[in-house]
């Protein structure tokens, strides 16, 4: 085939052998591809050669190149464009091209820094500089890859890009600039086109119909929050931690006298977080902001995993919004989505018609219950790309923390599989020793690169050591979430008070295994959607019931060992479960009811974080004890907590009846007063306001297995907490 029809029919994978400057030992020809083009002239700073033959009748040209412009940027002019200036001719850029595959490998985090759209500027060996975009994908099946944008009108034949021994496809488009929307046009090893693809390094991205990728240039923004990059180094384990889960596109909405859909990355950093922080919250948890096509997923089918979704603006706008949240103190963990992928045709599945991310058998690579692909963890370059992106949220957006989504699915071979649906690995088990493996690496390079962050284990099983160091056998997350005791307590509080004597083990069980992880107690999205009923309908008997069931249950969780998630609009006692398609209900706060547990929440968020018994011993066993958890006949359970130097103590104890007990007695350890620090049952808090001692002082009578006692009064279902402060 001669060399004219493969460029017109994009067959081309190795145009650098045949563009540019072609040098022999007789001559130098210089060699020009420019589809339609009937003439075209090559025109350096001074001179310009006019009689370059067209080889071809479709867009091949060359001449003969004089020995005193070899090595000068050239440009090119193609009759009838209706531009004087023409176009650099990427073509004599190759071993610039080339250079972004030489050190890819060699960290995880090269990948970012090398690959994708990378702005650049080259000097030639003249000494001219000439900047321009890099671009550098991974396709290593495809036939032919062209890149494809609103510079070339899409045309597949205008850029085709050179494919390296890596598997790697290059080029250097000079003089685009940041903004440009491009894809790949990419070719199966059969030569079969694939839908577009959008750049899997892309930093920027469009939404429906585009989803095209957009050149990005991360070095623009600057940072204003060294103060709290500075502060986050302190021990994450003995320090408060009470997060607000968010979805950004739900949590308000703009107002009617607008057409916007969502409230903007910049509208939400004055909002929300202003928001977070009156409400006493340490840290915000973003649902997934990687670029996903589908609002109904909630951002959990991501495509563009190195690009903060357009839906809120750009990733300047995401960069302010953390940036405002630390200057106020607050923490920007965002959920992160390494264990599967949707089919949509512009993303990573069969990239390059093979199985580039995903493995190839369904029994491994398809996921049942979100219908979506799973990442091949064995494959180098898919464990570079994951590791890779764990890290870039890190550095390039300052974000403190990772909760890892779905890591249970990760982990086991027959998750969500029936008999035969699955391939035990090579010792006969259901562990998948390739996510095990990729989930320590990325944990290690996570904390060694940035020891200031956190990681955050979404793990619903009972795996052993997912918060414990990797040199010590664990996975090496920072945290789990704490499933279990989210699921026996919600079980718990929605029986009848009448029944819950018969259930006592399911609000006590949790202290069994609270110490062996590092656990964080989640009331997430996933407690109120899908049926389960939003938080408040949770709560068992009549409207005054519910919300009094709901006080003292979040009483008990902020008094409870673990650091504390609670998902937007829980503080609002919504009667609705969360719809991602609407605004929280903000007009509840208009009665009473719903403006008292706001207040609840918030009070007990300020408390938490100034009494340093109830949090800097939060994963230590030394920092819990029971006062009674065998009071199974009256559903109250009493404990106290203590701080590191054991000089502070706050007494918790919760009624999980709508009796109210008088000189309810309980253990203390010393002789001392004790001083109310908060009462569910309180009117400000649309309690019964049931008259309660604000100071008790304690008694020389032994209780509990304690010297000490002390009686209080326990309002009905409620959760008080008393504070001693030992000299």
């Amino acid at each position: 085939m001669q060399l004219a029809q493969q460029f017109e029919q994009v067959l081309c994978s190795q145009p650098f052998s045949h563009l540019g400057v072609i040098t022999n030992k007789q001559e130098s020809i210089l060699r020009v591809w420019h589809p339609n083009a009937s003439q075209i002239t090559i025109k350096w700073e001074n001179t310009a050669l006019a009689n370059v033959t067209a080889t071809s009748n479709n867009g091949l040209f060359e001449t003969k190149l004089p020995k005193e412009y070899q090595g000068e940027i050239y440009r090119v002019i193609a009759e009838g464009l209706n531009d004087d200036k023409g176009y650099i001719d990427p073509y004599q850029f190759s071993e610039q091209a080339y250079h972004a595959v030489h050190y890819i490998d060699s960290k995880p985090s090269n990948l970012y820094e090398q690959a994708g759209a990378q702005l650049l500027t080259l000097t030639s060996s003249q000494g001219d500089s000439v900047k321009g975009v890099r671009f550098c994908v991974f396709a290593p099946n495809a036939s032919t890859v062209s890149l494809i944008g609103d510079f070339n009108q899409w045309d597949g034949r205008t850029h085709p890009m050179e494919k390296t021994s890596m598997g790697y496809w290059v080029l250097f488009v000079p003089e685009l600039a940041e903004g440009e929307r491009y894809k790949y046009h990419i070719k199966d090893a059969h030569g079969h086109d694939l839908p577009h693809k959008a750049d899997p390094l892309g930093f920027s991205a469009e939404q429906y119909p585009s989803h095209a990728s957009k050149i990005y240039n991360h070095n623009n923004y600057e940072w204003n929050d060294s103060a709290w990059m500075e502060k986050r180094k302190g021990n994450k384990y003995n320090s408060p931690m009470s997060i607000y889960e968010v979805h950004l596109g739900s949590w308000k909405r703009p107002g009617i006298d607008t057409d916007a859909r969502y409230l903007t990355y910049k509208a939400l950093a004055d909002d929300l977080i202003s928001y977070v922080s009156d409400m006493g919250y340490t840290h915000v948890e973003l649902l997934p902001i990687s670029e996903f096509p589908f609002d109904g997923s909630w951002g959990y089918q991501p495509v563009g995993m190195f690009a903060p979704t357009s839906r809120f603006g750009n990733p300047d706008e995401f960069k302010y919004f953390v940036d405002k949240a630390h200057q106020a103190g607050i923490g920007v963990i965002i959920d992160w989505v390494p264990a599967h992928f949707p089919e949509d045709g512009h993303g990573l599945a069969r990239f390059d018609g093979s199985c580039v991310y995903e493995y190839e058998d369904p029994r491994k690579g398809w996921h049942p219950d979100w219908n979506s692909c799973i990442y091949d963890f064995g494959k180098d370059t898919v464990r570079q790309f994951l590791v890779a992106n764990a890290l870039f949220w890190l550095d390039k957006f300052h974000v403190d923390g990772l909760r890892v989504d779905a890591v249970a699915s990760m982990l086991y071979l027959d998750y969500s599989r029936n008999d035969g649906e699955w391939i035990p690995n090579v010792d006969g088990g259901n562990e998948n020793y390739e996510a095990i493996s990729l989930l320590k690496w990325m944990n290690e390079e996570v904390y060694k690169h940035f020891p200031d962050a956190m990681t955050i284990a979404e793990e619903s099983t009972s795996f052993p050591k997912v918060s414990r160091p990797v040199f010590d056998g664990g996975l090496g997350f920072g945290f789990k979430w704490n499933m279990g005791w989210m699921h026996d307590s919600l079980h718990y509080i929605a029986k009848d008070p009448a029944y819950r004597n018969y259930h006592h083990g399911d609000i006590t069980f949790s202290m069994v295994y609270a110490f062996d992880e590092n656990f964080v107690l989640p009331i997430s999205h996933d407690e109120v959607v899908h049926g389960k009923g939003s938080m408040l309908h949770k709560m068992p008997g009549d409207e005054w019931q519910q919300a009094a069931n709901l006080r003292c249950y979040a009483g008990f969780m902020y008094g409870h060992p673990g650091k504390k998630l609670n998902f937007m609009g829980n503080e609002l006692a919504q009667a609705r479960e969360w719809n991602h398609d609407s605004s929280l209900d903000w007009h509840l706060l208009d009665y009473e009811k719903h403006k008292g547990i706001q207040a609840l929440y918030k009070a007990l968020n300020h408390l938490y974080t100034s009494t340093p018994a109830l949090y800097e011993q939060d994963h230590e066993p030394g920092g819990f004890a029971w006062l009674d958890h065998n009071n199974a006949d009256q559903s109250v359970v009493s404990f106290v907590r203590m701080s590191k130097d054991a000089r502070q103590k706050v007494y918790v104890v919760s009624n999980f009846t709508p009796v109210p007990r008088q000189n309810f007695r309980i253990g203390v350890d010393d002789a001392c007063t004790l001083t109310l620090a908060l009462n569910t049952d309180d009117g400000a808090y649309w309690g019964s306001d049931y008259d309660v001692a604000s100071t008790v002082n304690t008694q020389t009578i032994p209780w509990n297995e304690r010297t000490h006692s002390a009686e209080i009064t326990l309002p009905p279902l409620a959760t008080v907490f008393y504070v001693a402060n030992v000299d």
